[in-house]
């Protein structure tokens, strides 16, 4: 089967107004199979989520508040993370740590997609660049919740990692040589199919670049979103998982409008069942 799977950190209620109408306008047009959103307002305290998927199809959502114990903090302000399919889904785990300085949430959700059951992880990540550390904890923890939870499909982990390829938390997952033995094996959507540098948070977005003059200071132009692709449980003879198309979404103004202050990424993907399975 052909699923199609978008990330996109959608910068909460901030700035234009319009931005919500023209999200839900671009992910309509879209019509991806599984979402991963960041940064989205807290559904106890207005309706962004569902103004953000009204006529998309993705019916069934789960946002990171519901699933906490305590809101996290910043919630008020900059949301949090959710994500909408289009078939049903169940949360099979979520963590929270908090070591020195740095707080991460997993979500784990098994999504019962017509091939089979598939595991989508949606990462929240510590966004201050020297939280490197933290990240590749994180990253860790996300191989160990693929091997508890992974399904017949391969994993899909998807979101706003706050970390550029070449960064240690990165390297893991995708299984760098350097990294060997500890590395998950994840394929990258963006460097197997993605064209040119595929910068999802850039200083040509003006929202961007007004946020990064708050907090690091200078503008820059980083891949720090994902699509990561996970392996089969087994061998396939067909080699399984195929990264069909990746590309950029919201790379420029709708109407006068930037919609973010990332860029979202979207992939194709080719989960076409092996027929001796």
């Amino acid at each position: 089967m052909r699923l199609r799977v978008l990330t996109w950190n959608v910068y909460h209620d901030a700035g234009d107004p319009r931005r919500t109408d023209l999200l839900n306008r671009t992910v309509r047009a879209l019509e991806p199979d599984l979402v991963c959103l960041q940064e989205v307002c807290d559904p106890r305290r207005g309706g962004q989520l569902v103004a953000l998927l009204a006529g998309t199809g993705l019916r069934h959502t789960t946002h990171q508040t519901g699933v906490l114990g305590d809101p996290p903090p910043g919630t008020e302000r900059y949301g949090g993370t959710a994500v909408a399919t289009r078939w049903p889904h169940r949360v099979v785990e979520v963590r929270e740590e908090h070591p020195a300085g740095a707080h991460w949430w997993t979500l784990a959700v098994a999504v019962d997609v017509p091939a089979g059951r598939l595991l989508l992880v949606a990462p929240t990540t510590p966004w201050q660049p020297e939280a490197a550390a933290a990240r590749e904890r994180q990253a860790e923890q996300i191989t160990e919740i693929d091997q508890r939870h992974r399904g017949r499909l391969p994993t899909i982990v998807a979101g706003d990692l706050n970390a550029r390829p070449g960064e240690a938390g990165i390297r893991r997952l995708c299984g760098s040589p350097a990294l060997a033995g500890s590395g998950a094996g994840f394929q990258d959507a963006w460097a197997v199919a993605g064209r040119g540098p595929g910068h999802t948070w850039s200083a040509r977005n003006p929202t961007a670049a007004a946020e990064m003059r708050q907090t690091i200071g200078r503008p820059v132009r980083w891949r720090i979103d994902y699509v990561l692709v996970g392996r089969l449980p087994a061998p396939r003879p067909d080699g399984g998982p195929r990264i069909v198309a990746a590309r950029l979404v919201g790379d420029r103004a709708v109407e006068g409008v930037w919609l973010s202050d990332h860029f979202g990424l979207l992939a194709d993907l080719d989960l076409t069942a092996d027929p001796g399975g």
